[in-house]
């Protein structure tokens, strides 16, 4: 699964991937210039790196997606939680939730999360 951790640059870039798919890699890299402030070698060498990874393909000058954004979002909820909390998902939205309040909605969709994830 470490396939799917991202560096936040990394995400970034994926993240214009996900947006635009399938986009032309000529407007991949004026979209990067544009929204990293990358020059077209660094984005070139990113979508190489993640093509070679399994994340991302260019196929005749046309890059497309293989991860899904959701994947990678799952992959680096669970990193952080293992990592910070014990894996203890009670402990992770105590400290998220802190003293914020919740609208009556968010609790209503907690709970359908969690009684779809107790079936």
């Amino acid at each position: 699964m470490e396939k799917y951790k991202l560096f936040d640059a990394e995400y970034k870039f994926a993240s214009i991937v996900w947006d635009n798919e399938p986009i032309n890699s000529t407007e991949l890299v004026k979209l990067c210039a544009d929204k990293l402030g990358w020059k077209k070698s660094t984005t070139y060498t990113v979508l190489k790196k993640l093509s070679e990874r399994g994340i991302l393909q260019n196929k005749d000058a046309v890059v497309t997606a293989l991860v899904k954004r959701e994947e990678v979002q799952k992959y680096e909820s669970n990193a952080v939680v293992e990592k910070n909390f014990d894996g203890s998902l009670p402990k992770f939205l105590t400290a998220f939730l802190g003293e914020r309040k919740i609208t009556e909605q968010e609790a209503e969709e907690l709970k359908k999360i969690i009684e779809e994830a107790v079936k």
